[in-house]
């Protein structure tokens, strides 16, 4: 079961994951999209979207940071004072993730609007999201110091399937919480292509280059706002 799930079943995501979007990339280029549901209803998603999207950037650098520069990490733990404000830092923004995730999922079953759109991998994705975070706080809270253990166990053990040398023996030892939490993450990168995950890839770089737009009324609006005969849908007369 250990060569399934550490060995196995990483290489089969990252194999799914690259194929799965470059056959969407290549087909079905113009879904690559969050789906927003904002339009149906938009105070609940702002208060569940900022909180979750705060605390899984900062979890998702920080897990990046563990992996390219293991040894800065841990050097920078073997202060006391500064592994408690890393544990810390990375406790509450996964505190923040959760409840922004929690919101959200009660918003899909609050709102009957809302969960005419809602599709089963939209549920898959809900429960795959609160595994990963949940698995995370388990290991933060029960099995402290997770940024030492990850940057002396995990990031040895990804390095050694970049490397198409898997070594799982650190892997095997750790808690069934740090356990979970791989094996969940795994599982969300096979379901990139497959969901909204996948609308990440695409970010609007080049939106904040581009040249200003310039809009041109062909009407005066300040009649627009005065007047009290222009019906909702009709185009005024006054162009």
């Amino acid at each position: 079961m250990s060569t399934f799930f550490f060995i196995g079943l990483p290489y089969a995501s990252i194999f799914i994951m690259i194929i799965g979007i470059a056959f969407r990339y290549k087909f079905s280029l113009y879904n690559f999209s969050s789906l927003s549901s904002q339009f149906l209803e938009a105070n609940t998603l702002h208060k569940g979207i900022r909180l979750f999207h705060w605390g899984i950037i900062f979890l998702f650098f920080g897990h990046l940071i563990g992996f390219l520069f293991p040894s800065s990490v841990l050097a920078w733990n073997r202060v006391e004072v500064r592994l408690l404000i890393i544990e810390i830092s990375a406790f509450g923004f996964a505190l923040s993730a959760l409840f922004g995730l929690i919101v959200l999922i009660i918003r899909r079953l609050k709102y009957d609007r809302i969960k005419v759109v809602t599709s089963k991998m939209d549920v898959w994705v809900y429960i795959i999201l609160l595994v990963q975070i949940t698995s995370g706080l388990w290991v933060a809270y029960f099995n402290r110091w997770g940024s030492s253990w990850f940057a002396s166990s995990l990031t040895p053990y990804l390095y050694s399937l970049f490397t198409f040398s898997p070594n799982i023996a650190a892997i095997e030892v750790l808690p069934l919480s740090a356990q979970i939490h791989i094996v969940s993450g795994f599982l969300l990168f096979a379901t990139i292509p497959f969901t909204r995950f996948v609308h990440f890839l695409l970010y609007p770089i080049l939106y904040y280059f581009r040249n200003t737009q310039r809009v041109i009324w062909n009407w005066d609006p300040k009649k627009i706002n005065l007047s009290r005969v222009i019906n909702k849908g009709v185009k005024p007369k006054n162009n």
